[in-house]
């Protein structure tokens, strides 16, 4: 079972080492030693509290749709021509790059500073890990 070091965790969660001693000290995230008699983090404790904890803006649409995806955000950059456009968003953490046409660029009304929802559906993610393992 993976343990992370509390720099790391703080580095996954997005806030600082202070911020993860805080709750560690809360009692909100669980740790252990490990060997080397540092403190270290339960991978699925920390998964559990990153999913509990996101924080996730208020998805600004009134439709329901399949695609379980969505990741709310601001547009940072539209390159268009007078066919294709590229628009990058960034929604959290996370930078999202899309391909679509111009004219639902310009429908859209998709600038720098537009509030957006990526919606992502795929039957084909990657998923890697750290060092090589299989």
């Amino acid at each position: 079972m993976p343990h992370f070091r509390i720099s790391e965790a703080a580095r996954l969660l997005g806030v600082s080492d202070d911020t993860v001693r805080r709750w560690v000290d809360a009692g909100a995230l669980p740790v252990q030693n490990d060997t080397s008699n540092r403190k270290v983090i339960d991978g699925a404790a920390l998964a559990g509290f990153a999913r509990d904890h996101a924080s996730v803006p208020a998805d600004p649409s009134v439709v329901q749709r399949s695609a379980r995806n969505r990741m709310v955000g601001l547009v940072t950059s539209v390159v268009a021509d007078t066919v294709m456009a590229q628009v990058e968003m960034q929604c959290g953490p996370h930078r999202v790059v899309s391909l679509m046409s111009s004219e639902a660029v310009r429908e859209l009304g998709l600038e720098p500073g537009s509030l957006a929802v990526a919606v992502i559906k795929s039957t084909n993610v990657v998923v890697e890990t750290p060092g090589g393992h299989l």
